[in-house]
């Protein structure tokens, strides 16, 4: 994404076609249409959402003759992040431990699971609390 370029909310279908991006690596919208699942949409209509995209500072392309390949500039662990902390933020009061207690509620994830997440932090949090080499 364009350095100083305010982050902008992806629609739907905005994030639908850079997932396609995303998987699939540069592609000419004829090659987009062809990896939409049915019912596809319109070529225009991803001609069109790829400029879009393109507009918001998400994707580029390359010129080939008298065709543009476009590619995903935005990274998708930046979206993924962005979204979770959106979701969190706007839906859970800003809560982590709300979020987790509701997908424990409605059976989202099970208790194994979060006995999984609590190790990975718990190894992450003991391999912080060495020193570094270097402080040695």
């Amino acid at each position: 994404m364009k350095a100083g370029r305010k982050k902008q909310l992806l629609t739907e279908k905005e994030t639908e076609l850079m997932t396609i991006l995303w998987e699939n690596g540069p592609l000419f919208v004829r090659e987009i249409l062809e990896r939409y699942p049915e019912p596809k949409p319109h070529f225009n209509t991803i001609a069109t959402t790829v400029r879009i995209l393109e507009g918001k500072g998400y994707v580029g392309h390359e010129v080939f003759g008298n065709s543009h390949r476009f590619y995903a500039i935005a990274d998708r662990s930046e979206f993924r992040s962005r979204s979770l902390t959106d979701v969190i933020r706007n839906y859970f009061g800003n809560s982590y431990k709300v979020a987790v207690s509701s997908l424990l509620e409605e059976e989202k994830i099970s208790v194994d699971e979060v006995k999984e997440i609590l190790d990975i932090i718990e190894k992450k949090n003991s391999t912080e609390n060495y020193p570094k080499s270097s402080e040695l």
